[in-house]
């Protein structure tokens, strides 16, 4: 089994990484974390290279997550809410999935055939909602062909940290078991 996590937060101890931590340790698989803050992953650029043929023109660590997205079992999009969305350098990141699109679109060619487990991790302390957050995420794990299994998410991070907010942890507990059964 292998999962591959996208981490939107810039804060190693933060609410974020709290919850992908205990999701970490619960999990019966190898596991590739993309720390979109510490990424060396540039955004696409809309050359359009992806129109005429597969792959994309730019060529950084980006390459071999495009691999691990076609060999694993599971994605993982965890963020903190910026202005209830994802964090721009995860949006950032996930731009480079628009190989994805091009190529289907354009050439007729899909380069993720294995279905996989998605889910979804937000945390947030702010007055907003994490429904535009939870639509993009959703629209990254279809690119990648991920069918949404859990969402999870710690929404009062101002008044109830990460660590302490059960019904996340709770949730936690749950995805991970998901995730590790075939």
């Amino acid at each position: 089994m292998k999962t591959l996590i996208f981490n939107g937060s810039p804060r190693d101890n933060g609410d974020t990484a709290f919850l992908i931590n205990e999701l970490r340790q619960q999990l019966d698989s190898k596991v590739m974390l993309i720390d979109t803050f510490y990424s060396e992953i540039s955004p696409c650029t809309d050359c359009r290279n992806c129109w005429k043929k597969v792959g994309c023109s730019i060529n950084d660590d980006m390459q071999d997550v495009y691999e691990y997205i076609k060999e694993c079992d599971n994605i993982v999009i965890a963020s903190p809410l910026h202005f209830s969305e994802l964090t721009g350098t995860l949006l950032s990141v996930a731009s480079r999935l628009q190989v994805y699109y091009g190529s289907k679109r354009f050439l007729n060619v899909v380069q993720v055939t294995k279905r996989k487990k998605g889910a979804i991790i937000l945390c947030g302390g702010g007055d907003g909602g994490p429904e535009m957050a939870l639509s993009t995420a959703g629209t990254l794990l279809k690119l990648m062909q991920a069918d949404l299994v859990k969402t999870v998410t710690s929404l009062h991070t101002d008044d109830l940290p990460s660590k302490d907010d059960e019904a996340a942890l709770t949730d936690i507990a749950d995805l991970a078991e998901m995730l590790n059964n075939e």
